[in-house]
């Protein structure tokens, strides 16, 4: 005996429509699982997602009112995709693109800190030239840097100037804010202020690139 799925025509394109949904989904992940194992090319895979994200794309705006929720069709039909539902629902790109996204944004935010920290160096070693030498002058140029270079990632945290850097800060903060650094500090701060920016810039070549 022949058990009919569907009753009309209609009934009929939206089984195949879930069939195909099915099959996108199932690829979909198929296709994350060969990328993370390294068993396709990053370009291959590239590729290939876009197709599968586009037609799930063209597909679920055509079944937006029988399945308003992808998430739900996915347990109803316990598909046990999760990498699926994440590329498709939630990413909607590729994860090439993803990672590219993110180099790009982690590079632009690294270059700001960068410049950042060597602003920071810059007016604090020209405020010394300036004899600005009062701890209330000196204690925020100092902690606005020591705060620049705890931002930038690729340094480590014993490097010369963030130790420096803690080390006249706590000295200042025993300090008045009225008193001043002797001529003899001063010179110091200015050495160990030109000493860190050197070694900051060495640094950055190597973890910067």
């Amino acid at each position: 005996m022949e058990v009919k799925l569907w009753n009309d025509k209609r009934e009929r394109e939206m089984y195949e429509n879930f069939a195909e949904l099915f099959a996108i989904i199932k690829a979909t992940e198929k296709l994350e699982k060969a990328y993370v194992r390294d068993i396709i090319s990053p370009a291959e895979y590239e590729t290939d997602c876009q197709k599968l994200i586009a037609h799930f794309k063209t597909l679920s705006s055509t079944l937006k009112e029988i399945v308003p929720s992808i998430e739900r069709f996915h347990d109803t039909y316990k598909l046990d995709c999760p990498a699926a539902l994440n590329r498709l629902v939630a990413s909607g790109v590729p994860a090439t693109v993803e990672h590219r996204a993110a180099v790009a944004m982690s590079s632009t935010t690294s270059a700001a800190i960068v410049a950042e920290c060597v602003q920071n160096f810059i007016t604090a070693m020209d405020s010394l030239k300036l004899n600005m030498v009062a701890v209330d002058q000196v204690h925020p140029l100092l902690s606005d840097l020591s705060a620049s270079l705890n931002k930038l990632s690729i340094l480590p945290p014993d490097f010369e100037g963030k130790t420096k850097m803690r080390e006249w800060i706590a000295r200042l903060s025993k300090m008045g804010a009225a008193d001043e650094l002797t001529e003899q500090q001063a010179r110091q701060l200015h050495f160990d202020l030109e000493s860190s920016y050197n070694s900051f810039m060495a640094a950055l070549p190597t973890a910067g690139t």
